[in-house]
């Protein structure tokens, strides 16, 4: 979490040693040894304060912020880059990786479960035991080091795991076990950062993923059967709404065909109906002016339409009429003949 930066300059060796050093220079006499004594200690001063302002140069990589704090008090965040600032006592600099994506585990440590974590109680007063993930990096470092005890520690663990704990509760096994486990991680990170942002921990949750749900071992069968069922249902549900849409084409095409059909059977019908009335109605309108001649051409318009369907007979009237004696004309009867 922290960069590790290079040792800063121990003023107290340094004074130490000066004060060793002039102890020894005090035992020459004479003004030119005293002229020399203040040349050194000026120098030595010079060289000390030079190299306490040097040790103020410090590089924030990229991904990372500098928290700066002069005589204790917090001052301002600096980004990536080569900066200055009153070294040590006066300032003092904390270098934190904030894009660095950070877990937690709850119920699970690794591979080793942590049943005191994940065992929780749901709406309908069930057991079920959840193992979630929670994926997380720093959005304000001032609060993150400054205003909240451990933020990327025990604050989180208890947050992460008081926020699943209400989600789970307010609802059934069934859904967490089956069909809400969604809206179980989308509503456990709205509440944790919800709480991390209450106790100002600086803290950006970015996901929450729910590891592992299961129900409690002793009833674990009868789940399992639950969850296939459900399975059996969504699949016969898919296959029912395949064959629907496979159907239903057919079927609104087979009632368009049976539609144009039936117009233009009635189209037909009822010009065909249209027609016959135009034609009596022409007629009664000549039977009204000339009725003997109109009768009279009704009568050979029928014998017209009959005659030519009629087997007719030429009769000798000679022989008495006797209808036993006949000439078939019939053209069955003439080949009969010709033969």
């Amino acid at each position: 979490m922290y960069r590790q930066e290079e040792p800063e300059i121990n003023l107290e060796q340094i004074l130490e040693k000066l004060r060793s050093f002039m102890g020894r220079l005090r035992g020459g006499n004479g003004k030119k040894g005293g002229n020399a004594f203040s040349y050194i200690i000026i120098g030595i001063f010079v060289v000390v304060v030079g190299l306490w302002f040097a040790s103020g140069f410090y590089t924030v990589q990229p991904g990372e912020e500098s928290a700066l704090r002069a005589l204790g008090r917090f001052q301002t965040i600096t980004g990536p880059g080569l900066h200055w600032f009153w070294p040590s006592p006066v300032g003092n600099r904390d270098i934190v990786s904030v894009d660095e994506v950070r877990r937690l585990e709850i119920g699970v440590r690794g591979n080793t479960e942590v049943p005191v974590e994940s065992t929780m109680i749901t709406g309908d007063q069930n057991l079920v035991d959840v193992q979630l993930l929670v994926q997380f990096n720093i959005k304000d470092l001032e609060s993150f080091l400054y205003r909240s005890v451990d933020p990327a520690g025990i604050t989180i663990k208890d947050a992460a795991e008081t926020s699943l704990r209400q989600v789970v509760g307010q609802r059934e096994i069934d859904d967490v076990l089956t069909t809400e486990k969604e809206a179980v991680q989308v509503d456990t990170k709205l509440k944790l950062q919800e709480l991390l942002d209450i106790y100002q921990t600086g803290i950006n949750v970015t996901e929450v993923k729910l590891l592992d749900v299961s129900p409690p071992e002793q009833v674990q069968d009868a789940f399992d059967d639950v969850v296939r069922a459900r399975e059996d249902k969504d699949r016969i549900i898919n296959l029912a709404d395949a064959y629907r849409e496979g159907q239903l084409p057919v079927a609104r095409g087979d009632a368009a065909r049976l539609l144009e059909s039936a117009e233009a059977f009635k189209e037909t019908r009822v010009a065909e109906a249209t027609g016959q009335a135009e034609r009596f109605l022409a007629v009664l309108e000549e039977y009204r002016k000339a009725p003997d001649v109109t009768r009279q051409r009704l009568y050979l318009e029928a014998m017209e339409e009959i005659m030519p369907g009629v087997t007719k007979f030429i009769v000798d009237g000679e022989n008495g009429g006797n209808l036993l004696q006949f000439l078939p004309l019939t053209g069955d009867a003439l080949k009969a003949q010709g033969n």
